[in-house]
């Protein structure tokens, strides 16, 4: 009995020692591929970090030059306004609607007059002080059809609405800007007893 008791403990030594270095070997093979995908991972992880770091760069630059663009470019237009109203004086609208009569009153009780608008540049300008209908210096009240400034200048540059200026009703004889008008066609011809804001010129 002890014989057969040696015969099987060695047996089973045997046996655990065939298959325990193996079980041990495929569990390091396993620990290792976990370690390797492991890795794979953070590589991944960390290229595509830096590709979004890469595009949240170019993306903060590109609004930088965008931004100093659309400043210089505001900049050179005030510039231009400033020196275009050095040349020509400044402006200032009147506070109070009042009939295209005592708009002119208004502004020539301060220095200046009803403006005159005899360049695009200076339409341009103008268009952009105001979002309502102004009396502007222009009228035929001396002479129907024959559009004079107020220092009598005769009118040489129109920017008309569509069909105007018709006199309709045979009593429109100032005229008024409409801001809400596309900016190269936006003066009409109204009675002169309407009430309207005015944009006085100051030389």
């Amino acid at each position: 009995m002890e014989d057969e008791d040696v015969y099987q403990n060695v047996e089973h030594k045997d046996i655990k020692d065939t298959f325990g270095p193996q079980t041990q070997n495929h569990k390091q093979v396993q620990g290792k591929a976990k370690n390797c995908r492991g890795s794979s991972c953070l590589v991944l992880i960390t290229v595509g970090l830096g590709l979004i770091c890469v595009l949240l760069l170019v993306f903060i630059i590109l609004q930088h030059i965008t931004i100093t663009a659309e400043r210089d470019l505001i900049k050179s237009l005030q510039d231009n306004n400033t020196d275009l109203m050095q040349k020509k004086g400044w402006f200032f609208m009147s506070n109070e609607l009042k009939s295209w009569s005592d708009s002119r009153q208004y502004c020539r009780d301060r220095g200046g007059d009803l403006v005159i608008i005899n360049t695009e540049e200076k339409q341009r300008l103008i268009s952009s002080f105001t979002t309502e209908s102004v009396w502007i210096g222009l009228s035929d009240t001396e002479n129907e059809g024959n559009m004079t400034w107020v220092d009598n200048s005769p009118m040489k540059q129109g920017f008309w609405v569509e069909g105007e200026p018709n006199n309709h009703g045979g009593y429109e004889d100032c005229i008024e800007l409409n801001a809400a008008d596309p900016i190269l066609s936006n003066w009409n011809d109204l009675s002169c007893n309407y009430t309207r804001n005015g944009i006085c010129e100051k030389y």
